[in-house]
This record gives C-alpha cells, structure tokens and sequence, in this order.
C-alpha cells in the first residue's frame, strides 16, 4: 500500500479529488488535505480527508511524520500558499517526490525532485489537438513526446483497405485499432478501413510522417513503403539498354512528388557511358559507387534501402530472376521490371484478377499509381471456364474505390486463357501481387492455377510487383 498526500485547495482540486473517489487502483491510500469543495465527498477505504492548514510547518509536519508518503500533489490556487506548502514538505522530506498543479508560468523552484503541470498549457494542448489536421499523442504514457499516436483513417486514404502487413515498417507499428466502439489487436492480415481509429508507436519523427501520409489521400505512391526510388543499374547491358533504363527511371521518378531517384551500378566496365550518366545527376538523381561484384549488391541493398528511405525498385528481369527476387520479397518493397516498351509510352494500367485477399492488398496502391502515372486501369476477369461469379466482390471493392477517387475503370469478362489474353495487348503496365509464388521456378509455375504467376515470360510489358502478406 502506498500513501498519497493530497494538498487540495480549489476547483482544480475539487474535479482532481472526485478523479480519485472514482479509482479503481485499491493499493493507494489517499490523505486529502482540502477545503470546503470537498464537503460531499466522504472517507472511503483508501481516501482519507484531513482538515488541517498544509502552511503552518507545525500542522503539517503532524500529518507527515505519523506517516511515509510516496509522492505528494500541490494543487492550491494562491501560489505564495503553494510555495509555503512546499518548502513546509522540503522540511519534512528533502527528498520527497512533488507534483504541482500549476497556474503560473514560473514557479522559482529547482528542485529534481518535483514535476509541474501547467495547467493552462494541457488545456492549450487539449483544445490543439481538436483542430483539423492534428495528431493526438499519449501525454501520460512513456515518453509523452509523440512516440505513441492516435490518427483517424479517412476515406480515400492511401492506407484504407490495406492489410496491417503490407504497411507496418522497422521503426513504427500499428499496435491497436478501434472500430465501430471496439478494440481490435491487429495481425498482419486485418485490413484497414475508413474511419478506424489507428493507435500507432514508433520513432516521433517517423510517427509525423505517417500521420501526414494515412491523411493524404492521392498521389502518395510510393508511401507507405518508403519515399524514394532505387534504380539497379547493370552494366553488363549494351549501351542503348543501359540509357533507356536510365532515362525511363528518371521519368518515372519525375513523375512522383519529393522523391529522389538513386542510382546503384553494378558491373562497371566502360568509363564513357558513366559520363554520360553522371551528366545526369541532379538535385533528385543522385550517382552511388560501383559494385564490382554480384555477391556484394544484396547487403549494399539492404543497406541502401535504410540510409535512403526506398520505397520502390527499378531492375530488369534478368537481375531480378537471378539475384534479387528473394531478397526483395523479405524486403516488403514494390518492384518496377522494365518492359521491351517503355513506361512512358503506356496509357494503360492491367490488373489480372487472382486471390480476393491480394486483390484487396493492392488495391490502394493500384489506384495510387494510375493517378500518379495518369494511366488509365483495366480489371481484367479472364476465365478458361467463364465463371465469373467467383471474383464478384472483388469487382465490387474496386469499384467502390473508384467512385471514392473519382476515377473511371474498365472491367472486362471474358471466358479466355488470361496469359493469352494479356500477351495480345500491347502498350500496357503489368500490376502484379508480388507473393512467395512470383519466386517459384518456372516449371513450378506451369502446374499453378494462378495465372498471373506467368507474367515474367512477357517481356514486352514493363511490370509493377506490389508486396502483399502471404
């Protein structure tokens, strides 16, 4: 049992005082010493009203050397009573751990051993966070500086209708969600939705930017999986391949709000097409050192990917078979394959329906990147069989998001081998779910009934892999 000394004059301390009537927490004892604003309260098993004066030295050091208290509250309204009342406790207890419940800017104390809430300040900050745009924070809870958030999700956040999984990062995590009046203990797989309120907890600098991220509403792609773009260069490729890689990401990267485009060589070998490279560095193109070799690229990746906040990889298919597919895919990071066809020279958006979960997963993001890209988007139901009732709630989800963005998409139904399909259109960027499938060996794709695991084998179309939680 631990004893609290209450010195409680006022109507801050009546409101403070029925706080504590009201406490469930049955191992304090309070002593209370107040005045009349308390009258209607009574002596309770672990509340206790003593009327005595806390600034006549004598009076309280009777209550005090009877009894070992823990910590003691001042919350008066005259601060030279305040301040009497205190050095009276600093007689008694030198040592003892004081919080004040103060109207005034400056007390005049140092002391380690005190803490003072300014009570205009709190409601300061109380009334703050009720403006629109404003995070609230856990005041009373670990650090009280914004390590712990709660942000309400709007609709047509880049973050609703995304799995907890495909958006929780190192340095912060979704730690509870509240829904409909209840408490929800996310896993990976429950799916955000409008107007749930997020409990978040991380780095305060990292939380800011995911506050402003789950607020925004268009064009944030690459958010959430990071800000910038990441563009593997191999070397080995002929001059033209190696130009038109680089050109169509800094187009892509131009295309994207605040986003910084780095490059990593790999394999260099000829000093004339790194001048013409380096010609292209600029305040969002920036130029990282040659790896020599194949076996150093994926701990520089990695490393890369923490010190440059990447959200999205640019490769071609062959580095992306050979060395990088498993890595990306722990790494939870969208991956752009280059196409026989430029990005630039696409209108088109191609979505192949498969599973209803990942459908779902990368549905924010589907709408994200058309908008950015200004691509228009096909969802496309093909079906050997023509049964299309199965993916009817998956139509039915992407189509509510489009009416949330305003945005026009294209549904087509059609009883046909989907891959055949596909390979027929031309001018077209591929959008895949990038799951543990994508990395299975191609014959272990011929017997899968996932017919967008056979995307690679279409080389004429570039490909956008989007990480989903398997």
């Amino acid at each position: 049992m631990k004893n609290i000394l209450i010195l409680a004059y006022g109507d801050m301390a009546k409101y403070f005082v029925k706080w504590i009537e009201k406490s469930r927490i049955d191992n304090n004892h309070y002593y209370v010493v107040c005045n009349n604003h308390t009258k209607n309260i009574k002596n309770t098993q672990n509340l206790t009203f003593v009327k005595e004066d806390p600034t006549s030295y004598l009076k309280l050091s009777r209550i005090m050397y009877d009894i070992e208290f823990t910590v003691a509250f001042i919350i008066m309204e005259n601060k030279e009573e305040v301040l009497a009342t205190y050095r009276n406790i600093r007689m008694v207890s030198p040592k003892l751990r004081i919080v004040f419940g103060s109207k005034w800017d400056e007390l005049g104390i140092n002391d380690d051993n005190i803490k003072v809430i300014n009570m205009y300040e709190l409601m300061a900050s109380s009334l703050y966070e009720e403006l629109p745009n404003v995070p609230i924070i856990a005041k009373s809870i670990g650090l009280a500086k914004g390590e712990i958030m709660e942000v309400l999700v709007p609709f047509g956040s880049f973050y609703a209708y995304r799995h907890v999984g495909s958006v929780s990062h190192r340095k912060w995590k979704i730690i509870l969600i509240y829904r409909n009046e209840k408490q929800i203990f996310p896993n990976n797989a429950t799916m955000i939705k409008p107007n749930d309120r997020l409990v978040i907890a991380g780095n305060p600098t990292v939380l800011e930017e995911v506050y402003k991220t789950i607020k925004q509403k268009k064009k944030l792609f690459p958010e959430p999986f990071g800000k910038n773009l990441y563009l593997i260069l191999d070397m080995y490729q002929d001059k033209e391949d190696i130009l038109i890689e680089l050109n169509e990401s800094i187009f892509i990267n131009n295309q994207f709000s605040n986003s910084q485009l780095y490059i990593r060589l790999l394999h260099m070998k000829n000093s004339n097409i790194l001048d013409e490279i380096k010609q292209k560095e600029s305040e969002n193109v920036k130029i990282l050192e040659d790896i020599s070799k194949s076996s150093e690229l994926l701990n520089t990746i990695e490393y890369d990917m923490m010190n440059h906040d990447i959200g999205l990889f640019l490769t071609d298919e062959k580095i992306f078979r050979k060395s990088l597919q498993k890595r990306l895919y722990l790494l939870k990071k969208p991956i752009y394959i280059f196409g026989e066809t430029s990005l630039y020279n696409i209108s088109k958006a191609v979505v192949l329906i498969t599973d209803e979960s990942e459908m779902e997963s990368i549905s924010s993001s589907v709408f994200d990147v058309c908008e950015t890209l200004n691509l228009k988007l096909s969802l496309c139901n093909y079906d050997p069989e023509g049964d299309f009732s199965e993916k009817k709630n998956i139509i039915e989800h992407y189509e509510t998001l489009a009416n949330l963005h305003n945005f026009k998409i294209e549904i087509k139904e059609k009883r046909a081998n989907p891959i055949r399909e596909l390979r027929e259109q031309s001018e077209v960027l591929h959008i895949v779910p990038f799951d543990k499938s994508v990395m299975n060996r191609p014959i272990a794709n011929f017997f899968s009934q996932k017919f967008s695991r056979y995307f690679l084998g279409i080389k004429n179309h570039p490909k956008l892999l989007i990480p989903i939680e398997d």
